[in-house]
């Protein structure tokens, strides 16, 4: 393709409003283009580098048996309804209402809509298993649309569904896609991790993220260096703190310092591994406490998953109303008050917290004595930080890093098939509920991602297995009819080859022409100037090396599948040029 022809524009600042540096050279690049917040056009160099991703992902949902299809974006309120994710849902989900007053959705997700299909469609245990999937446009009404493509109101989303007789089934097509995933991502040319996942909205029994590293992630994960255990800050564990069995009488002590623990711990001289923070909260319009130990903060994604209803922190006047102190001086001693305590003080004891007076607090906290064991209840409510023990080598330390979501798989059981009562016959004529499992990419995040990990001063660095075109051509010299005919064969010969190649034909100077060159990321360089007329040689670099090579034009189609053979992305590039 000629770069004069195709809608290209890019620009010489950075956006100021965006702060990763995906973001910036999606826009900086023009390969994005804003409607409005959380909500892009892509450009036709963008278009090329979704649509090779999406054969990327094709060709590995296709290789385990997957059956793809395309599902509605307008859902009807009565499907979502069947499993009340109608109101679960909540703020995120895009609702509107048609002529006849009918409610409607813009799907977030399908598991309903496939469900709807599946319970319509299998009769028989002959018919199972089976692997459907889609490339689909989905809707988030997301609250702060930031980050470019990571966190959007519409995004494309490759998922996919398994149904299977038993749990049995639902392991290996499980696996299957856990191999796929692995295969997807690393012909991506990413660098990620899988760790345990919570499972959210979506429900089931176990599930697992890709994380890729990066400085930029919007999410937290921590990893083992010891054993490898890997888990999102949703769900990581350690093991609990050694607290010593001997308990001391409860003793009230004057505080008059800021009630946070670091100002009380500073002034009582004490660890803050040995303050209780102690939160009152609004638990489906009841009042209860979250403890968790003084060095932690309260993970709020796992309170969502462990209290199982709906919950906000209390008022300031209710905290008054309730205690009779203000926040920082509560505790749930003396009241009679659903406490749920973090699973690190089970055994805590010669604890402080307060004393439900301003300005006071208590020591000698013996959490089992002091709490009436049937307001006792303790979850995994708190955060895991930096240095924590393993949860499963129970030695080695857990280390802490930033990395973005691009993939998530989930075992969901038996949630969506029972609600919508989508059944099988078994062999033995009796009525079973399908077993499915659920799994998603995000391509916009791959394509974030790969921008994340290989981007430089100049700009993107494509791997060759997705960017938009293999090879570019820049022609210096425009107005010489010798060099643009040389251009104009090597422009032949490289697509001929199967090698996309784009040839700048513009007539603008060779600055702009390298610049956007690198900007957007192309893997090959070639450049054809007057040192051609002079010498009869190209020259020709890679974008992950500056170094350049001088060839005479006969050998163009060999260096180029040698140069991208070496970038990252190789193996994908030799398998569809043997």
């Amino acid at each position: 393709m000629r770069l004069s022809n195709i809608y290209f524009k890019t620009h010489k600042e950075m956006p100021k409003d965006a702060a990763m540096p995906s973001h910036s050279l999606l826009l900086k690049a023009g390969l994005i283009n804003m409607s409005s917040a959380g909500i892009y056009t892509y450009m036709p160099l963008m278009q090329r580098i979704m649509i090779n991703i999406e054969s990327i992902i094709r060709e590995e949902m296709n290789r385990i048996g997957g059956q793809e299809m395309l599902m509605p974006a307008l859902t009807p309120a009565s499907l979502w309804k069947e499993t009340g994710r109608w109101d679960d849902f909540g703020d995120e989900m895009f609702r509107l209402k048609d002529r006849n007053d009918r409610e409607y959705a813009l799907c977030p997700t399908h598991e309903e809509v496939i469900t709807d299909i599946a319970r319509d469609y299998f009769t028989s245990y002959r018919q199972l298993p089976q692997i459907w999937y889609q490339i689909q446009m989905k809707f988030r009404d997301e609250p702060r649309p930031r980050s470019g493509l990571l966190r959007v109101r519409q995004f494309e989303m490759k998922d996919s569904y398994s149904f299977d007789r038993d749990n049995e089934g639902l392991d290996i097509s499980y696996n299957k896609h856990r191999e796929a995933y692995e295969r997807i991502f690393e012909r991506c040319s990413i660098d990620y991790t899988i760790v345990q996942a919570a499972s959210g909205l979506m429900g089931g029994a176990k599930s697992e993220e890709f994380m890729a590293p990066s400085d930029s992630g919007e999410d937290e994960i921590f990893i083992c260096e010891n054993c490898g255990y890997s888990a999102n800050s949703e769900v990581a564990k350690t093991i609990s703190p050694h607290y010593e069995s001997v308990s001391n009488d409860i003793e009230e002590i004057h505080t008059p310092v800021d009630g946070d623990v670091e100002s009380v711990s500073r002034f009582l001289s004490r660890n803050k591994e040995e303050f209780i923070k102690s939160i009152l909260i609004i638990l489906n319009d009841k009042p209860a406490f979250l403890l968790v130990p003084g060095n932690r903060d309260i993970n709020e994604a796992k309170i969502d998953i462990a209290l199982k209803g709906r919950w906000r922190y209390a008022e300031n006047s209710e905290i008054r109303d309730i205690t009779g102190a203000e926040a920082g001086y509560i505790s749930p001693a003396g009241l009679n008050i659903d406490v749920y305590a973090d699973l690190m003080l089970t055994n805590a004891s010669n604890m402080i917290s307060g004393a439900n007076k301003d300005h006071y607090h208590i020591t000698g906290i013996d959490i089992k004595r002091d709490i009436p064991a049937q307001n006792l209840h303790f979850v995994d409510i708190a955060s895991v930080i930096d240095s924590d023990i393993c949860p499963q080598c129970q030695k080695g330390e857990l280390r802490k890093k930033r990395a973005i979501e691009i993939g998530h798989i989930f075992q969901l059981g038996t949630k969506y098939s029972k609600s919508m009562n989508a059944l099988y016959q078994d062999e033995d004529g009796s009525q079973k509920v399908i077993v499915m499992g659920s799994y998603g990419i995000g391509l916009g995040r791959i394509v974030s991602t790969v921008i994340e990990q290989n981007h430089d001063e100049r700009g993107i660095v494509w791997p060759p297995s997705i960017a938009p075109f293999k090879a570019i051509i820049l022609n210096l010299s425009m107005k010489d009819e010798t060099v643009r005919d040389e251009a104009e064969q090597l422009y032949s010969t490289l697509n001929q080859a199967g090698i996309e190649t784009l040839l700048d034909d513009r007539d603008t100077a060779a600055g702009v022409k390298f610049n956007d060159a690198d900007l957007i990321g192309i893997p090959v360089r070639i450049v054809i100037g007057r040192k051609f007329k002079e010498t009869g040689k190209l020259e020709i670099s890679s974008r992950t090396d500056p170094r350049k090579e001088f060839i005479s034009p006969s050998a163009i189609t060999e260096t180029v599948i040698a140069m991208l053979n070496n970038s990252k992305g190789k193996k994908d590039v030799s398998e569809k040029n043997t």
